[in-house]
């Protein structure tokens, strides 16, 4: 339940701020600029995930995950207090700086605390945290916006991180080994500082400046630079952030490579599909949000009986009939804005939910039943990591075809015409992110539940007795 909680912080999130984009530039202007509310929160997460990764791994799960309920706590307070777009954006940052800590430590505690045939019925529980908050997070974001205020969007998330903290302190326990750690500092902001810039020139590109300017090329290329500069970092960090040998693992490479996928999928119809519908249909922001909610429905159901497919057919083949199956719904809604509709728009996002659910989860669960307790943070996190610069990159990439599209059509962000252009632009990428996302798949190893379920000397049950106690591995698996 505690974890439930936690999940529930960061699944709410997730919906509850697309359906409110048009009051908020309405009340604080910043349409050009919109597009930043999610790249910077997804940005922030995903180059402290590493970071919290590797600290998890460290000094213990449950330290790092109160520290990450506490930034997303601040940064939701001082997002409800956002004066302009600038500040919102910026608080957002402090919000993601949270949530980086929140959703991968919180899979990985389930990691520790389950097998993997376990986990085949634990995931549905958990998945019901995020069919619950498909439906409340788009409801309320509308209710709020429409009838209240947009502030309360983050409001909302005080209470709720009060609970969860509190559920977490009483009933997670875990013992780790105390140790000195020299924490990679030089290769975390090396990260965050190119990462940033990519965003940036991805983002601003055509923009703010054009795409063959000195700030367009000075940006890429030294965001080029520092990230070739963090893989020499991590060659020679004692502790490093992201080690190099996650990636030179088939398993876990492949698996992070199609999270990558998933989040640039993700992230292109959550953060477009309701601007298109309250601007292209006219519909309300209540509506518009239970259309990404259909999204957010779809996954967790397919998620929960995916444990059933992949005992069965393996996780490969489960992946790959996720995909199939997400590239034909991202299609069908390429299709749909030919007649802008909220009913077709919602069948196509939730057929796309279907596949995502069928592809996130057990990719996940193979990378992580694959080795030890004192690895499975590092390799949560790297997944999740990837899944969050997919989502961030495409965000800005998505940001930067339909702001170029709206420019190009001369109509102006206030026409129904242009937007229906531009969704339907970032709609086609979507499909080509999906149809990319199975090249990752392909090169996944054929691999049973048994033939990678890394097993412990001797198991434990802190389930049954409301902790968690590390149960160290006879072999690095």
């Amino acid at each position: 339940m505690a974890l439930m909680l936690c999940t529930g912080l960061v699944a709410i999130e997730a919906t509850i701020l697309a359906t409110a984009v048009p009051s908020i530039v309405a009340d604080i202007g910043g349409f050009a600029q919109f597009p930043w509310l999610f790249s910077i929160y997804l940005l922030a997460q995903a180059v402290s995930v590493p970071v919290y990764a590797k600290l998890a791994d460290t000094i213990g799960r449950k330290p790092i995950m109160l520290v990450g309920i506490g930034a997303f706590l601040v940064g939701s307070i001082l997002a409800g207090f956002a004066w302009d777009m600038t500040s919102l954006i910026v608080f957002r940052a402090i919000q993601g700086l949270g949530a980086g800590a929140v959703l991968p430590v919180s899979i990985t505690i389930t990691g520790d605390i389950y097998t993997v045939r376990e986990r085949a019925r634990v995931q549905g529980y958990i998945a019901s945290v995020w069919a619950a908050s498909s439906v409340i997070g788009p409801s309320l974001g509308g209710l709020f916006a429409e009838f209240l205020s947009w502030r309360w969007i983050f409001f909302v998330n005080i209470p709720l991180s009060i609970i969860a903290a509190w559920m977490l302190i009483r009933h997670y326990h875990e013992r780790v080994e105390r140790k000195r750690h020299r924490i990679d500092l030089a290769g975390a902001s090396v990260l965050t500082v190119g990462l940033t810039l990519l965003i940036l020139a991805v983002l601003e590109g055509g923009q703010a400046w054009a795409w063959n300017s000195w700030q367009s090329i000075g940006a890429f290329a030294l965001a080029a630079v520092l990230l070739v500069a963090f893989v020499f970092i991590e060659r020679r960090a004692a502790e490093p952030i992201l080690p190099l040998w996650v990636f030179s693992r088939r398993l876990i490479l492949t698996t992070s490579l199609i999270s990558l996928g998933v989040g640039a999928v993700l992230i292109g119809l959550t953060s477009y599909v309701p601007t298109y519908l309250e601007i292209s249909a006219g519909q309300s922001p209540l509506v518009s949000g239970l259309a990404v909610a259909a999204l957010t429905l779809g996954w967790p159901i397919s998620a929960s009986q995916s444990g059933r497919l992949y005992l069965r057919i393996g996780f490969r083949n489960t992946a790959f009939l996720g995909l199939a199956i997400a590239v034909l719904g991202a299609s069908g809604l390429v299709v749909a804005t030919f007649a802008p509709n909220p009913v077709t728009t919602a069948i196509a996002c939730f057929v796309v939910g279907l596949g995502l659910g069928l592809v996130a989860s057990p990719t996940l669960i193979a990378a992580q039943s694959s080795v030890p307790w004192s690895e499975r943070g590092v390799v949560t996190g790297a997944n999740m990591f990837l899944r969050s610069m997919g989502s961030a990159v495409g965000v800005a990439v998505f940001g930067a075809v339909a702001n170029g599209v709206i420019a190009e059509s001369g109509l102006g962000i206030h026409s129904p015409t242009a937007i229906r252009i531009a969704s339907a632009a970032v709609f086609i990428g979507v499909v080509i992110a999906a149809v990319a996302t199975v090249a990752g798949a392909v090169a996944m190893p054929r691999a049973h539940v048994d033939d990678i379920e890394h097993r412990p000397a001797e198991p434990a049950e802190p389930a049954a007795a409301g902790s968690a106690e590390p149960a160290e591995p006879a072999a690095a698996g």
